[in-house]
């Protein structure tokens, strides 16, 4: 908690204030200095210009006194001009005639001079070359003003004339040089407009509403600003922000709406709609005539019809370029009478906020042809800085807490969830109340929710649909938040409830979701308020009400005998209660009353009496820590459905026996126990997970309908029944960690309907697990298994070899879902082939001794989740199956995967994996990164990279450099890299310049010398006189045995001209031992379009350390120069070196789209490692693909370039002026598809020759398999 109030008062990077608009906030007191020639405007264009401006919100100055003709300029007007932002000049006829007007000029252009005040000049009705020469109108003005100053005959004032005569000259000059704008020809209503939205871009002027005041939403800001920015100006867009009530929607909308309402020929922004339109005859007619007004901007004639009004917003939406905020949306209905059917013009924005994602798409606009593009923003709660930050600033008025209130404020918090109203509404509550007020609240905020916030909530739950749906929400906040979904459906189908529909009605209002392990979710808040709608149904007589979720009270109606058939819910558990001592036994007959009961959950409670007082309804009984050692025989369960006695002393479920006296055992105990067959005739699930004294699972053949069978943590289980086979409906197994398991089930094989087994922590490499009556070898050649020849038992007594091998024959043949975590299986456990479980999806195989992937697993044809997380001793995984869509891979601790391989055909997936840091060696994950020490990298790929000349590479070969085995390449994102130690950036480097950046043009290139990328070098130096230089590498170098890296730098390269950036961070280097000079050479392999002749190129690197500084940095450029001897022609015609990079996906010229920053509408690229694994908070995924799809017709370019260069010899002949730009097009495209061709065709000479007009390719020197193909293909 110390480390939270520290953030706070550091000044959180996530979370910031945003507030209204306000001219003072500035420094200043007005917007805009208007300055006119009354005369000429006073009563027509300025007086509309200010008008306007007041409506936009824009604080205007405009004097409404006129001076006579010489007079001095008046202070105020002074004190106005120098506190305001910006002047408009409204430069007229007669305008320099003023004196006031001149001075008034000198004055705001020296301001602009001063103080960076904008300045807008309007040449209303004048020629800029009139006012800048001083002719016409202006040069009459300033002859009557140097008539003046002739008639002076006191000196001084001439004098005084003649220097203001210099200054208006002067400024009349200056003024008619500044960007402005011309009124001839426009029409005066438009031209004020685009007058009004220039200052609102220039001054950032919001719109008039009070602006909402935001923490924490500005990744939501960013995001919905560049939906806004990105539209395509042919279609229209529509952006659905959803959420729970009170997450700050509206206040999202509203912040928005102001940022950008002025770009759009009209706009609208109507709010809390569904409250307006909720009970009022006319609410709906109310906000379409609003909606008319707004875009319309005319006094429409009254309409009492729907949908009159509907028709004519539709025409209006489909004639301008609008931007409307509908907020508050809880019906279709509403979206059909606001936006209609028709669509909208090009380049319209629409947002809509609402409680029900589905509602958007539901409306008629989707139901039509063209269908408007549409995107989803779900509003999530705040994090618990940002939290904290909202309760204080309105509870202390700053952003931290008081001293003494730490401990409240983070337990209110704690309780809001991130509820930015909840947070909001309380802190301002409790406004100077003392600690004790605050513990007093908070807890009374565990008994009921405050009146406010539970309005706003109970607005979803008022919408839902049915009553079936309201019960459906009551059960689930009352019993089951935090429950399996499956089997919550299971247990309240069986009560009655409609959960298909039910459940995805409040999940589309967000009253409810579901966790990563399908557990159902719900926000405490509206936890509390679907159990404050149970409380109402009888506050003070809880035994009245249709369910008991509260501990105390479910004690006090048990103990007190008073629950009666209202009851549907009962829970109570006693170690909620410890703390008051309370005896926790209870008569069963306090329970004969409740004959409606179905869903009763008694935890550690000890019944005593007979339990067929338990009332017969009952579908789910949770009994935890049950006493007894058996479960009662007069238990009525006929309609029991789910049955959970985890942690308890039960010893067996009906007994299972082995020996030939079983079938006269189990008669007598059918006779005496379970007379009626369908005693557990409805049961689906059956839970004893932690039944310590377990030992034996049978009976199943009086279970028929079980679907669900969890005995986790069993330790003593040692046989489960072969009668398994009779539950037909079987689809759940989790025998995780019962680990002393002896006899499985051979014939569990036959179920047909099983999908998930979870065999976590069962010891299957260890155990001596027995599969009866059955030899090894004819179930293995029966079910497709291969085994080693030395696995020849039919008891498989517990050789690791052996017994998965002989385990997997028993496994069902349906299974979709399986996990042998933690089992100590090695690879060699694993049988050759898995393909008899050709329906499994999902295979778990987390913390075994595994080093690689095992075979089998490759023969599984339908996988698509695989994890191995925790394998401290996994060192490769290659060719996992191409039908893959998830793998999971974080690495034990001080452990690392060295190499991971795969498919070309393999299917994009996520990758969950933690990389690890520097270590000497080899490393790869294909797609990803490659790491490899340098002297082991092939010359031939060093000299396609053009690192030829680096002298640590010609000493490598003589064995003088010491460093050779810790130098390591990296490739990433079609980038190699590598850093060493140097001073001095080597030679051949011609393009430099000192410090962290440089600036350049791509040279041009001929088919000849074409460009294949460019190098980049960093020289980093430490900062001299340092006295914390040695104790920082001290701190890094121990940070590298902590497996924490230095930050490496980011370099990055934006080319101007064709506006796209890429920013590489360095995947993590090592340390260097001490402080000394290093060197960053980077290699760019830029694909055809990235980079081109003429392009003007930025490159910047950031320092990797605080302590040291970027000294020079540089640039060369590679090309294919032809100048290859003959060998190494020869050698290229084989394989092109770089092909295997090239192949790769996720680089520079191929699919960097995940990569692309999410909140700039240019293209720019944030290259960062961490990307591949770690989604973006917005909740973007990222779907990794190793190697690029694109496989072009070989045959068909080769044809295009003859082509192409048939086409640029023809063109001589012609004329030449006429033909230059179409050449020079011609000529690009050759000189692209010649290297395009080239990775291909493997062969640069031949191409070369025949672009040149070669008329045959028999003079080079080629292979003649490659010359055999170009003669046939050119």
């Amino acid at each position: 908690m110390d480390f939270l109030f520290q953030r706070l008062s550091e000044g959180s990077s996530s979370s910031s204030l945003i507030c209204g608009h306000s001219s003072s906030t500035h420094g200043y007191r007005y917007d805009i200095f208007l300055s006119f020639r009354g005369l000429d405007t006073r009563h027509s264009f300025t007086d509309y210009l200010y008008e306007a401006l007041i409506e936009a919100n824009i604080t205007a100055f405009l004097d409404d006194e006129e001076i006579e003709t010489g007079e001095d300029l008046k202070p105020e007007l002074e004190n106005a001009i120098k506190a305001s932002r910006a002047s408009i000049i409204v430069l007229s006829k007669n305008y320099a005639s003023s004196t006031w007007c001149l001075d008034e000029l000198v004055l705001i252009l020296e301001q602009r001079m001063t103080s960076n005040h904008i300045v807008i000049p309007i040449f209303y009705h004048v020629e800029p070359t009139h006012v800048r020469k001083q002719q016409s109108s202006y040069g009459d003005a300033m002859a009557k003003h140097k008539q003046k100053m002739d008639e002076e005959t006191d000196a001084n004032k001439r004098s005084q004339w003649a220097q203001k005569m210099e200054r208006w000259h002067r400024i009349l000059t200056q003024v008619s040089h500044l960007k402005g704008k011309n009124v001839n020809g426009r029409l005066e209503k438009e031209f004020i407009k685009e007058i009004v939205n220039d200052i609102h871009g220039r001054i950032d002027v919001p719109l008039r509403i009070a602006q909402p005041l935001l923490i924490g939403m500005e990744s939501s800001i960013k995001f919905i600003n560049s939906w806004l920015k990105d539209g395509s100006s042919h279609t229209a867009d529509i952006l659905t922000i959803s959420g729970m009530g009170g997450i700050g929607k509206t206040s999202l909308a509203k912040y928005v709406y102001g940022l950008h309402c002025r770009e759009f020929d009209t706009s609208s922004y109507i709010e809390d709609i569904g409250r307006r339109c909720d009970g009022k005859y006319n609410g709906l007619l109310d906000i379409q005539k609003q909606l008319c007004h707004d875009i319309s901007k005319t006094s429409s004639i009254q309409v009492y019809d729907v949908s009159k009004y509907t028709t004519m917003i539709e025409n209006t939406l489909a004639r301008k370029r609008v931007f409307l905020v509908v907020d508050d949306i809880d019906s279709s209905d509403q979206l059909d009478a606001l936006l209609g059917s028709k669509g909208f013009h090009p380049g319209s924005k629409v947002i809509i906020t609402t409680k029900d994602s589905w509602l958007t798409e539901s409306c008629a606009l989707f139901k039509t042809n063209i269908k408007p593009k549409h995107a989803m923003h779900f509003l999530e709660g705040l994090h618990v800085i940002e939290s904290l930050q909202l309760l204080c600033l309105h509870a202390f008025m700053c952003n931290q807490p008081k001293a003494g209130y730490e401990e409240v404020s983070y337990k209110l918090v704690k309780y809001c969830q991130g509820h930015p109203l909840a947070l909001k509404v309380l802190g301002k509550s409790l406004h100077n109340r003392d600690v004790a007020y605050w513990e007093g609240c908070i807890e009374g905020l565990k008994k009921e929710i405050s009146s406010p916030i539970n309005n706003v909530l109970k607005m979803s739950f008022d919408s839902l649909p049915s009553n079936n749906d309201k019960d459906l929400f009551k059960h689930i906040s009352c019993f089951f938040v935090g429950v399996d979904k499956d089997l919550t459906e299971t247990i309240l189908r069986a009560c009655g409830i409609n959960t298909r529909c039910g459940i995805t009605n409040l999940i589309d209002r967000f009253l409810l979701s579901i966790g990563k392990n399908n557990e159902l979710e719900m926000h405490q808040l509206l936890q509390q308020m679907g159990r404050w709608e149970v409380h109402q149904e009888s506050p003070d007589n809880p035994w009245k009400r249709s369910r008991l979720w509260c501990h105390e009270e479910s004690f006090k109606v048990l103990k007190q005998k008073k629950g009666k058939g209202n009851l549907v819910g009962l829970a109570l558990d006693m170690r909620m209660l410890e703390k008051q001592n309370l005896c926790a036994t209870f008569q069963t007959e306090a329970l004969s009353n409740m004959d409606n009961l179905m869903l009763l959950q008694l935890n550690y409670v000890q019944m005593n009496g007979s339990y067929e007082n338990f009332p017969e309804e009952i579908r789910w009984l949770c009994m935890h820590g049950f006493h007894l050692n058996s479960i009662p025989l007069d238990l009525p369960m006929e309609n029991l459905v789910a049955l959970d006695m985890s942690y308890s002393n039960i010893e067996s479920f009906f007994n299972c026996y082995s020996n030939p006296q079983r079938h006269e055992k189990r008669q007598n105990l059918d006779a005496s126990c379970l007379k009626d067959k369908r005693l557990l005739g409805s049961l689906k699930i059956l839970n004893l997970s932690f039944c310590k004294q377990l030992r034996m699972l049978g009976g199943f053949d009086e279970l028929p309908a079980l679907e669900r069978l969890i005995v986790r943590n069993c330790i003593v289980l040692l046989e489960v029944c072969d009668s398994i086979k009779q539950c037909v409906e079987l689809v759940l197994i989790d025998m995780s960690n019962c680990n002393k398991l002896e006899k499985f089930p051979r014939n569990i094989s036959m179920l047909k309907k099983v999908k998930t087994m979870l065999l976590d922590g069962c010891n299957l490499g260890e155990s001596r697990v027995e599969n009866r009556d059955t030899d090894l070898r004819e179930m293995c050649k029966a079910n497709n298994i291969g085994i080693n020849t030395r696995a020849s038992s039919s008891a498989f007594p517990g050789g690791i070899p052996c017994d998965l091998k002989a385990f997997a024959i028993s496994l069902p043949r349906s299974l979709v879902s399986l996990s042998l975590a933690n089992n100590n299986l090695s690879t060699e456990s694993f049988p050759m082939d898995f393909s008899c479980l050709s329906m499994l999806k999902e295979l778990f195989l987390n913390g075994n001794p595994i080093i690689s992937l095992p075979t089998c697993v490759r023969t599984l044809p339908r996988l698509e989740i695989l994890s191995m997380e925790g394998c401290k001793k996994l060192k490769s995984i290659e060719h996992p199956p191409p039908t893959l869509r998830k793998l999971v891979l974080y690495p034990h601790r001080n452990h690392s995967i060295e190499k991971i391989v795969f498919d070309p055909e393999m299917s994009p997936l996520r990758v969950l994996f933690h990389l690890r840091g520097f270590e000497r060696g080899s490393y790869e994950i294909e797609g990803m990164v490659k790491i490899q020490p340098i002297v082991g990298v092939d010359k031939k790929v060093l000299r396609r990279l053009g690192w030829t000349k680096l002298d640590f590479l010609n000493e490598r070969h003589l064995g003088t450099n010491s460093l050779d085995s810790e130098m390591q390449m990296f490739y990433q994102f079609g980038i190699f890299s590598t850093m060493y130690e140097v001073d001095e950036m080597p030679i051949w480097f011609r393009h430099r310049n000192a410090g962290r950046s440089i600036t350049f043009t791509i040279p041009s290139s001929s088919p000849n010398n074409l460009l294949t990328g460019l190098n980049f070098c960093s020289v980093h130096t430490p900062i001299p006189n340092d006295p914390f230089l040695g104790f920082q590498y001290f701190v890094e170098t121990s940070r590298f045995h902590d497996c924490q890296f230095p930050r490496s730098p980011m370099i990055k390269i934006s080319n101007v001209t064709k506006k796209r950036m890429w920013s590489y961070e360095r995947y993590p280097d090592r340390p260097f031992g001490g402080p000394k000079c290093c060197m960053l050479l980077s290699h760019w392999m830029f694909g055809m379009n990235e980079m081109e002749a003429g392009d003007q190129v930025t490159i910047t690197v950031t320092d990797s350390r605080n302590n040291e500084r970027v000294k020079e940095c540089g640039v060369s450029f590679v090309y294919d120069d032809g100048e290859n001897n003959e060998e190494e022609a020869e050698e290229e015609e084989e394989e092109d070196v770089l092909g295997y990079y090239k192949s790769w996906n996720h680089i520079i010229g191929g699919d960097l789209s995940p990569f692309k920053n999410p909140f700039q509408t240019t293209g720019e690229y944030v290259l960062r490692h961490r990307r591949f694994f770690q989604p973006g908070r917005i909740g973007e995924e990222l779907w990794f693909r190793a190697f690029s799809q694109r496989k072009p017709d070989i045959i068909g370019d080769a044809r295009k370039i003859f082509q192409v260069s048939t086409n640029v010899k023809k063109s001589k002949n012609v004329n030449r002026k006429s033909q230059r730009a179409k050449n020079a097009k011609l000529l690009e495209d050759r000189n692209q598809m010649v290297k395009y061709f080239r990775l291909r065709a493997k062969s640069v000479k031949v191409l070369k020759f025949h672009m040149s007009g070669t008329k045959s390719v028999k003079s080079a020197k080629v292979g003649p398999h490659i010359l055999k193909f170009l003669n046939r293909t050119l």
